[in-house]
């Protein structure tokens, strides 16, 4: 299975017609959150994903809630939305976590999680996932232009619990392109440019 892979799309279509471009060689989408900024713009951006004509599995990030995108997702069938949940295709359990984590400081709009609140929803994530989250774990891909970061404790419990075959995720712009690794785990910040990952089929593949 080859995914191609982004995040932090912020309303920008000409970022979707490059995806569409590289979705090409790909069988599947994985998109981590982000599509709309600050709960605007959200419906051009899905519909041009849904457009590509490839099967994709989203989750919200903070610039969008769950419910608006699974909103925006409505009558498309190649749209898969997951949050706290997870979703198996051709042999492989997607699993995702929408939203922020830790929260942010950036306000009303923004659609955050408390750490606990992660928690609970990634409690039922299982071993060998490709995990989707839209916030980094903490110390990996998470590191903001300060230097600081700013990646999840509560998703880095999850990745050393359940060792997931692959991280995908976004959120911190300064980290785009950014991988790391944790165990057997690669983890990917993508970015609006996108990544094509080729994956085994299967955990026996």
């Amino acid at each position: 299975m080859r995914l191609l892979a982004f995040s932090d799309i912020h309303r920008d279509l000409n970022a979707v017609g490059a995806l569409a471009d590289l979705a090409r060689d790909a069988d599947l989408l994985v998109g981590a959150g982000d599509f709309a900024t600050k709960r605007n713009g959200l419906q051009p951006v899905i519909d041009a994903i849904a457009a590509i004509g490839r099967p994709a599995v989203l989750v919200h990030g903070n610039g969008e809630s769950e419910d608006e995108l699974r909103q925006a997702c409505r009558g498309y069938d190649n749209l898969c939305v997951r949050h706290g949940g997870s979703v198996e295709l051709d042999g492989v359990t997607f699993f995702g976590l929408g939203a922020a984590v830790p929260q942010t400081p950036f306000g009303s709009w923004s659609v955050d999680l408390s750490e606990r609140e992660a928690a609970r929803l990634l409690a039922a994530c299982p071993p060998d996932a490709v995990l989707v989250t839209h916030s980094p774990p903490l110390g990996h891909c998470d590191r903001a232009s300060s230097g600081s970061p700013h990646g999840s404790s509560a998703i880095l419990a999850c990745v050393e619990r359940t060792r997931p075959r692959l991280v995908l995720c976004g959120h911190i712009h300064d980290s785009w392109g950014e991988t790391s690794r944790l165990g057997p785990t690669e983890i990917c910040n993508l970015g609006p440019a996108g990544r094509l990952i080729e994956l085994p089929s299967g955990p026996d593949a």
